[in-house]
């Protein structure tokens, strides 16, 4: 391809014939002196072998040919020069391509730029030689004058060298366009080696970079073969494919607007690792992506990647997303757990901070706390070492005073807690396969709206997804499976947790759970729990069962609805209460169960669905409701769907509020329940007083507080079989325990009444 004719470019210089006031004698700048009328200069007209040509007698030292004509340059572009000279007379001298080569701003580019080729000796007289030199931007092979990104026009001509006296003949320059030869398409493909990169693993190659990207104009640039060292940030906004390899420090960010995957950063640093952790740094760095599309690879990881570190922020509020690949652990040391036993003092009034804690500094942030009296997923949120003190994401329900506390540091594919704030994150169809050598992903300490969606969490070794802080507040979890690394142990034998929640508004929606300790530990309120299936069973014959879901305050204002609860049951607690008993604030309320399927098999009779579990006395239920879900058990009965469990204290009954319960469907299960309860009561001998025995129909083993309606059926009688028109009072909470309700007629009558009977009163 010869741009003179496909561009216009004028490349070549006017023929000696066209007259020798064209040729200067010096650089080939305004001003220099030409060779017109020079005594050393002539043309001649009828050479045998060059037709017309100049002659000149070599006088000076270094005497000099270039033409008053510009020839343009351009980075993309190579040219070759050449000539055919050859002796006539005199001494022998030797010849060789130079140009004075020039910037936009008409200055010499100067430098260490070569201006002149190799010398040619001529070597005998009447020998026709040609002299030549490929000229461009960059260095490549065969290039005998790289002249660099800054050149834009050249004044083209020789020199003759050497001794002098002697006399010599040159046939007309010729500039040809071979770039055909170093760029094999032109129009698709820009080379940073034609800007100047040298691709050296030393040199740096930041300015090529950028200046080849500003030439492309929508052409591909191409990193061809080579190391190329960029010490420094670097955005480029060109397509662009790698051959070659980048070497850049780990601060700086590389950052491939138009090729934004792991793919392109993979080839670019050499390894589907690293080019994962560039690419993921690149991500909290600019607007024009705001996802990072892992081209369905999977990337082996043989330790965890700090987020926080590697993007070099703390706080980040913009929606970026992480999608479309698999995180896949390798074995490796750095997946073990870090584990740190010492002593702390707690009080009440500090309800989320240790004090005094011996040997702080060696306690990691994000560690699991355990110990006597302290709640499940209770983690370090942040230390003081000068203060001795820690922070903790919960309260702790019993344990004031100075004690001895665990603090066991897991290890993540992800983790984000070196994020004080980190909202808006989204990771979509990646699969964590932690292969039972570490745990998923660890949240940011603070933020809001992080979402998982369409993920897989594969063996996680003890966690799937943890919060140590509020930034699961707001957190979507959709369609994702949570798959555990203990299923073939039995229930009770296992430790992996899928999900922790520590803040508020969470959504658990059609996601798959299988065989963890729990599916998830969860503070906060106002969560939705939504259409998803976890189940717990094992093969033991009627075997233990976990919960599934554990609520771990009291008001919790939120709905569980169209799940699938197998072979685990809801637990409802307030183990994250500094003060669990109850102290003037809602109890237990705000939860609605409604339209799910809880299915068992293989129990025992004492296993429950749902169970509530206060850490203090003085609670009652205060807005519940179970509606409209089914219930059934394969190879066992058991004896109810509900309890308290009363290993620390019970519930207070004469203050339950707002219970409903009712529409369930129950199959092998031995006493079903209801709230409100229908009694249909025949009284066959006349007595004043009635007694409706709700019994075992009570939730929870409740009490009678409200009558809410009586109606007979046909007539209410004396003894002697005469009518009464009366209607009686009720006395509700009778008997042993207040389940009976009482109904006093002011004398001995019998008769069929249908009454609604109550354990609870409304608001």
């Amino acid at each position: 391809m010869n741009k003179a004719i496909t561009e216009g470019l004028v490349l070549m210089p006017p023929a000696f014939a066209a007259g020798l006031n064209l040729w200067s004698s010096n650089n080939g700048r305004p001003g220099d002196a030409s060779w017109q009328g020079a005594a050393n200069a002539a043309l001649v007209t009828n050479d045998q072998d060059f037709g017309g040509c100049l002659e000149m007698q070599k006088t000076n030292a270094t005497q000099k040919l270039r033409c008053f004509t510009q020839t343009p340059l351009r980075p993309d572009m190579y040219l070759r020069i050449s000539a055919r000279v050859k002796a006539v007379a005199g001494n022998l001298p030797s010849v060789r391509i130079a140009a004075w080569v020039g910037t936009l701003a008409e200055t010499n580019v100067g430098g260490s730029i070569v201006q002149a080729g190799p010398a040619v000796t001529l070597t005998q007289y009447g020998e026709v030689v040609t002299v030549e030199a490929i000229v461009g931007a960059g260095a490549r092979t065969g290039v005998t004058m790289a002249w660099g990104a800054s050149a834009a026009f050249a004044h083209v001509g020789l020199d003759l060298t050497g001794a002098n006296g002697g006399t010599v003949r040159i046939d007309d320059l010729v500039v040809e366009d071979v770039t055909g030869v170093f760029l094999r398409d032109m129009m698709d493909m820009v080379d940073v080696r034609d800007y100047g990169a040298k691709g050296d693993g030393t040199t740096s190659d930041v300015a090529a970079f950028l200046a080849a990207d500003a030439a492309a104009a929508g052409r591909t640039i191409l990193v061809s073969s080579g190391s190329y060292h960029l010490p420094g940030n670097l955005t480029i906004n060109s397509p662009i494919r790698f051959q070659g390899t980048v070497v850049q420090p780990a601060g700086n960010r590389l950052v491939l607007t138009r090729n934004f995957d792991l793919e392109t950063y993979s080839r670019a640093f050499g390894s589907d690792l690293e080019g994962f952790r560039r690419a993921l740094q690149a991500l909290f760095y600019f607007s024009d992506h705001v996802t990072f599309d892992m081209s369905g690879r999977r990337v082996d990881l043989d330790g965890p990647i700090d987020v926080a570190a590697l993007s070099g922020l703390t706080s980040f509020a913009n929606r970026r997303v992480l999608r479309n690949g698999s995180l896949n652990a390798v074995t490796s040391t750095a997946w073990t757990s870090e584990t740190v036993t010492s002593v702390g003092t707690y009080a009440i009034t500090s309800s989320t901070r240790l004090s005094g804690v011996a040997n702080v500094a060696n306690i990691p942030v994000g560690a699991l706390v355990q110990g006597t009296g302290v709640g499940r997923e209770v983690y370090v949120k942040s230390k003081n070492v000068g203060a001795g003190t820690i922070e903790l994401s919960q309260p702790l329900y019993g344990a004031a005073g100075t004690r001895t506390y665990t603090f066991t540091r897991f290890r993540y594919l992800l983790d984000f807690s070196g994020f004080s704030l980190l909202s808006r994150f989204e990771i979509q169809e990646v699969e964590f396969n932690s292969l039972g050598l570490c745990s998923g992903v660890l949240l940011p300490m603070a933020g809001s709206v992080f979402r998982f969606d369409s993920c897989t969490f594969n063996r996680p070794k003890d966690r799937g997804v943890t919060s140590a802080g509020t930034g699961c507040q707001g957190m979507f979890i959709d369609y994702c499976q949570f798959l555990s690394n203990e299923q073939s142990l039995d229930a009770q034998n296992r430790s992996t947790i899928a999900v922790n929640v520590q803040a508020n508004d969470v959504k658990f929606r059609n996601n798959r759970i299988v065989r963890f300790k729990h599916f998830a530990v969860m503070n906060g309120t106002s969560h939705m729990i939504c259409n998803n299936h976890f189940f717990q069973g094992d093969d033991a014959p009627a075997g233990v069962r976990l919960a599934g879901l554990v609520f771990t305050q009291t008001n919790v204002a939120t709905v569980v609805s169209g799940n699938y609860i197998d072979n685990c049951f809801i637990e409802w607690g307030n183990e994250h209460d500094p003060e669990p008993g109850f102290n003037n604030e809602f109890s237990f309320g705000g939860l609605n169960v409604v339209g799910n399927i809880f299915i068992a098999s293989d129990v025992s009779s004492a296993f429950r669905w749902l169970v509530v579990k206060p850490y203090g006395s003085g609670h009652f239920l205060n807005g519940f409701s179970l509606v409209n879900n089914t219930f059934r058990v394969f190879n066992a009965t058991v004896d109810r769907v509900e309890m308290v469990d009363t290993s620390f204290a019970g519930l207070d009954f004469t203050r339950s509020r707002n219970v409903r319960v009712e529409g369930n469907t129950y199959n092998q299960v031995a006493q079903t329940i209801q709230n409100p309860i229908v009694v249909s009561h025949s009284q066959n001998t006349a007595a004043d007083t009635w007694v409706l025995d709700a019994g075992g129909y009570i939730p929870f083993g409740g009490r009678i507080r409200m009558v809410e309606s009586v109606m007979p059926e046909g007539a209410i009688t004396t003894a002697a079989n005469a009518a009464r028109y009366v209607f009686p009072n009720a006395l509700p909470g009778q008997g042993a325990g207040g389940v009976q309700a009482h109904l006093r007629w002011g004398e001995a009558v019998k008769g069929k009444v249908a009454a609604v009977i109550r354990m609870d009163m409304p608001a």
